[in-house]
């Protein structure tokens, strides 16, 4: 990946997730709006500050030494809190203009009790929103296991934390088990935690998942990432409810409520053999469908406008949209539902001016097509991510990088070098370097 030091606003904030970047001397040079709203903790008490505690040999370190990237659930020992927190980072390289490296970790908190759940984003009034929240509902009353499938950017995690807020394990944990960084190897250490010394790194034991969804509720996120071969180890574990730390030889008991999200079609991937039958009839007690946004577009004035009062700095300083931008937000299909929404929104109030967003700051991402202002009439984002084996693994973050920049700005190479802070012909001698013209 590549980008400049001096624009890092804008790529912090393109974060939903708390987001933090390091330098090489293992300080905190930058923090986004997303994680002081999450943890609570002003972003100028963090910058400057060692990345971790004890920074001797830590993940951050590792980084710069071998510049892999990185993902797993880590504690938070740098971040005060009353009791201790787990967090669930992904981990990668960037580099600026000038070569200098830094280190970009998306930090999420895996654990969250009923007050730190915000119900507010299920927002919505139309008829098909309103029977889904009826469901949502319907799904608090039952501790049955509820299986949330949709496309993705419909909200999920939201529906699935407002079932936990209302349910009777409402006063217990509610914790996210991300799917999709269970590889063979972190699954069990993950879900069921390790003792001390039970392989190299594990320098003191560690809760699993499970452990800490005792009595709440597990959220199992992108299910359908889980790999086959760890398959039946869940299954066992939530039909008896027993597990064994990695490295342990006790059996430890936990009872927890399941709530799983999808955006893949698990009925074919049973078909297939890439999913278990027996678990995913386990998991799929109460399927819940969740509605697109295209179904739902009466909703779209009451989600601008939360969007909208999250992005102003200001009680003065309200954005507001004009008609023609109203139009076309109301005209667009919203493939990427109101996670694109949002981003849509964020982009507009940084391109605008005087706080009016007019239909000329309304950008929309298309990921199959890229405009001929890039001298490429169609462009496969995924393809360009193959980059040749003769690319270093710098080069293929910054072309993945440009890849995204090249999505985000439809083509506009202007746009593009802007983000980037380096002129159109550096652009494009990046291009033709990288393999992506």
């Amino acid at each position: 990946m590549s980008l400049s030091v001096f624009k890092l606003d804008s790529l912090l904030e393109s974060h939903d997730l708390p987001f933090v970047m390091i330098n090489a001397e293992l300080k905190v040079v930058a923090v986004n709006s997303a994680w002081e709203s999450r943890f609570g903790i002003s972003r100028n008490t963090r910058i400057g500050q060692p990345c971790c505690q004890d920074n001797t040999d830590c993940r951050h370190k590792k980084l710069f030494q071998n510049l892999e990237p990185y993902n797993g659930i880590f504690p938070a020992d740098e971040i005060l809190s009353d009791q201790p927190l787990m967090l669930n980072v992904r981990g990668y390289p960037l580099l600026d203009n000038d070569s200098r490296l830094y280190l970009g970790e998306s930090q999420d908190i895996i654990s969250k009790s009923a007050n730190q759940i915000n119900s507010d984003g299920m927002i919505g009034k139309c008829p098909v929103f309103a029977a889904f929240k009826s469901k949502l509902e319907q799904a608090a009353e039952i501790s049955a296991p509820v299986m949330l499938l949709g496309e993705t950017g419909t909200g999920k995690e939201l529906a699935a934390e407002f079932i936990h807020k209302h349910s009777k394990h409402a006063n217990h944990e509610f914790v996210i088990a991300d799917c999709t960084i269970f590889s063979e190897e972190l699954f069990e250490s993950e879900m069921f935690g390790h003792e001390k010394g039970a392989f190299t790194g594990a320098i003191k034991a560690k809760k699993g998942l499970l452990e800490l969804a005792n009595n709440g509720v597990l959220f199992l996120d992108e299910i359908g990432e889980l790999p086959l071969s760890q398959q039946p180890k869940l299954l066992r574990a939530l039909e008896s409810g027993q597990f064994r730390r990695v490295g342990g030889t006790t059996t430890l008991r936990s009872t927890v409520r399941v709530i799983c999200a999808t955006h893949r079609n698990l009925s074919e991937l049973v078909k297939i053999g890439q999913f278990r039958e027996d678990l995913f009839y386990r998991l799929s007690v109460f399927p819940i469908e969740l509605p697109p946004l295209r179904e739902r577009k009466a909703d779209l004035p009451l989600l601008v406008n939360h969007f909208l009062s999250q992005f102003n700095h200001s009680a003065d300083n309200r954005y507001t949209l004009s008609q023609s931008a109203t139009i076309k937000l109301i005209q667009h299909s919203w493939p990427g539902n109101v996670r694109e929404l949002r981003n849509c929104l964020q982009l507009a109030t940084g391109l605008c001016k005087n706080h009016v967003i007019t239909d000329a700051d309304i950008n929309f991402v298309r990921r199959s097509l890229v405009t001929s202002e890039m001298n490429s009439p169609e462009v496969n984002p995924d393809s360009n991510r193959q980059m040749s084996d003769s690319l270093s693994s710098i080069e293929k973050f910054e072309a993945e990088f440009i890849t995204d920049l090249i999505i985000k700005y439809q083509g506009n190479r202007k746009q593009i070098a802007a983000e980037m802070n380096i002129s159109e012909r550096t652009l494009y001698r990046k291009l033709h370097r990288l393999n992506l013209n």
